[in-house]
């Protein structure tokens, strides 16, 4: 009894020395480094005092990121940290810094903090001058004047105000992220791209007209473009693209803008423009005849159509707009070799309500298009709205005619399974296009219409689909 006693004594002891056991301790600095760079910096600052191999380990972590919000009542304490924290930092290259400020008067230390991390060898930059008061904190444009930088990726938010007077130097920039900043005229918008050789990937979320009128993004080495700008301009303002190289394009918004004219970009290869609604030049269509992948999310849709404009290159196309709109048409007849057709219905009912101008109603075309008769492969209508014959008439146009077709899917929205007048109608109908007369016998389409229910609170989906006059439950 006694001899099991010492046993169990012992395992407990041993249970014990486990769970006291440091383990993180004896991992290797390149891992624990790895470890503290997803950690607050103050945090990482914090396990100095866990031990001596811990007291300097925290000074060679090469990510840095400060909030002022963690300091809301005591805001000299936030700059001494940073400031300090900066001065003491060790590792031979500082991968990133991010700074987030919330207080006007400590957005004057911003500058002060950066230099600092430019000795550093810094390759990224997050600054974020978001303040109550809405004040335009100005950047040190000082900073981007030395040759010797290494900065890789600028991220720059809110309440900042960029005055460039002079070029400045951004050789090794590859990523540019600016979002709600404000320059200060258009010498400074200027100054900044052609101080940027390297430049591949430009972000820019802007309010129409708060700083220029026409923003030119002359970038000759930008790959991916991306344009927000959702606030409603005076109809004065535009947008200005020349950039040779670029691939991806990527706008939202531009409501009530004069023009986006797209001077030069012959090597694009997908565009998404979306709620793009009333440009009102057709350079936008035309620029992007060239690509390869296009997704127009326009609603309502009022850029005008280019006369004799061809998408030679086009192979996929998506499309979010009421198709009682002609465009559908339109853009059947002009992309000959399309493989690839989605269709988004809006979920705002009062959008697919809406009144379409006069001369986009849809209207079958005179001929069958090309890309219908040799090439579309996959169809896919999203949100269809089987209760409407004019939907119901180009779905069984394009089943029709598409002789190559190889798939489709025919997805409704969801209706409430205790509707039941509702869900039997709704198969009806969907059967009714099922049976259509197909163009390729080969083709296999899908019919998703699922339904839901509420039981103890919880939403509860039911899958349901079915080909032709068949059904399949899942």
């Amino acid at each position: 009894m006694e001899h099991k006693r010492k046993i169990g004594g012992e395992r407990l002891r041993n249970r014990d020395d486990v769970l006291n056991e440091d383990r993180i301790s004896e991992l290797p600095d390149d891992l624990l480094l790895r470890i503290l760079s997803s950690l607050p910096t103050e945090t990482v600052i914090a396990t100095s005092v866990l031990s001596k191999r811990w007291r300097s380990l925290w000074k060679m972590v090469p990510k840095l990121k400060f909030n002022s919000e963690d300091h809301k009542s005591d805001h000299q304490r936030f700059s001494e940290i940073v400031y300090r924290s900066s001065l003491s930092h060790k590792a031979p290259v500082l991968e990133s810094l991010h700074l987030v400020v919330r207080d006007k008067t400590e957005a004057l230390d911003v500058g002060i903090w950066i230099g600092i991390a430019f000795a550093h060898h810094l390759r990224e930059l997050v600054v974020d001058l978001h303040n109550q008061e809405e004040a335009y904190a100005i950047f040190p444009s000082v900073l981007f004047s030395c040759d010797d930088n290494t900065l890789d990726s600028l991220e720059l938010k809110t309440s900042i105000l960029l005055e460039f007077p002079s070029r400045v130097c951004l050789k090794s920039l590859r990523k540019l992220h600016l979002d709600y900043v404000v320059f200060n005229d258009q010498e400074s918008v200027c100054n900044l791209f052609s101080a940027c050789p390297s430049l591949e990937d430009l972000f820019v979320e802007r309010k129409s007209n708060i700083d220029v009128e026409i923003f030119t993004i002359a970038v000759p080495s930008v790959q991916r473009l991306t344009i927000v700008d959702e606030f409603p301009g005076n109809g004065d303002e535009g947008y200005v693209i020349n950039a040779p190289s670029l691939k991806y394009l990527n706008i939202k918004g531009l409501e009530w803008v004069e023009s986006c004219l797209i001077e030069n970009a012959p090597e694009l290869v997908e565009a998404k423009i979306i709620d793009v609604t009333y440009v009102n030049n057709e350079n936008i269509l035309v620029s992007l005849a060239g690509v390869k992948r296009l997704s127009l999310h326009s609603l309502p849709f009022e850029v005008k159509y280019p006369t004799g404009i061809v998408f030679y290159q086009l192979v996929f196309l998506e499309l979010l707009t009421p198709k009682e709109r002609n465009i559908l048409s339109l853009m059947l007849d002009s992309c000959p070799k399309l493989q690839i057709l989605k269709l988004i219905n809006p979920t705002d009912c009062f959008a697919t309500r809406r009144a379409c101008p006069v001369g986009w109603e849809w209207s079958q075309p005179k001929c069958v298009p090309e890309c219908l008769l040799y090439h579309l492969e996959t169809f896919v209508w999203t949100k269809y709205a089987w209760q409407r014959d004019d939907e119901k008439e180009v779905a069984a146009y394009i089943l029709k005619n598409a002789r190559r077709l190889k798939k489709g899917t025919i997805s409704t929205l969801a209706i409430e399974s205790n509707k039941l007048e509702r869900l039997e109608k709704r198969y009806e109908m969907l059967n009714v296009l099922a049976n259509e007369v197909r163009g390729s016998v080969s083709c296999h389409v899908l019919f998703e219409a699922d339904s839901y229910s509420y039981k103890s609170g919880y939403y509860v989906p039911h899958k349901f689909s079915f080909t032709l006059g068949t059904t399949e439950k899942e």
